[in-house]
């Protein structure tokens, strides 16, 4: 078995949309779908991988976009948390806070929870409840690859921010001390927004885990 992952920025707020694939297989997991379905479309078709699931780590809408038309072009199914289900229903309101006007939010087919293990032929996701940036944010950890999928929880020099509805600042530290930083020093993080990084780099020089907060 082997893992591939696709990185996609996207969207006016330049959002990583990852495709992480069994190359063996060519089963494909899209995490993000941000709002550029072709995009992805066309990632995943370059590469001859099939696409079965659409897995979204929170219900902004620049992490959900691309839901309903990749559903409809692969019958894959799109899962979140269930505590997310208000934040994804507010999608349109959202939306007008950035001057958007934006289409119905996507219907989930199922909901992820956590400690679920997500496999998909040889690919395997296991889901961590990371909330605080909203109420069901969830993180994906690919243990094959030594990486964690934190969605906008942890950012190279960061964290998500708590400022919109259901955000709550010491939840997230919370999450990110209890769920993120256990999983070692060696795990890659890739997050929702900007580069790659590690637990490691984020606990020794990430000013929100080294300033006493913790």
């Amino acid at each position: 078995m082997t893992i591939e992952t696709v990185t996609l920025t996207l969207g006016i707020v330049q959002t990583n949309c990852y495709i992480v694939a069994d190359t063996a297989s060519g089963a494909a997991v899209v995490i993000d779908p941000a709002d550029d379905a072709a995009a992805i479309l066309q990632a995943v078709r370059t590469h001859g991988w099939t696409l079965r699931q659409i897995l979204a780590t929170h219900a902004h809408f620049d992490h959900v976009l691309a839901a309903d038309d990749l559903r409809r072009a692969t019958g894959a199914p799109f899962r979140l948390h269930e505590a997310d289900l208000p934040v994804l229903e507010a999608m349109a309101l959202t939306g007008q806070l950035f001057g958007l006007e934006l289409p119905p939010a996507p219907e989930p087919d199922s909901f992820v929870v956590a400690g679920e293990q997500i496999a998909v032929d040889g690919l395997s996701l296991r889901v961590l409840f990371t909330p605080g940036h909203t109420p069901g944010h969830v993180s994906y950890v690919l243990p094959a690859a030594e990486m964690v999928f934190s969605g906008d929880c942890l950012f190279q020099g960061s964290i998500g921010r708590t400022d919109l509805p259901g955000g709550d600042y010491d939840l997230l530290l919370r999450s990110i001390r209890e769920q993120l930083l256990p999983l070692g020093d060696a795990y890659t993080v890739a997050s929702g927004h900007g580069p790659l990084t590690t637990i490691g780099a984020e606990r020794a020089t990430n000013p929100f885990l080294t300033r006493g907060l913790f």
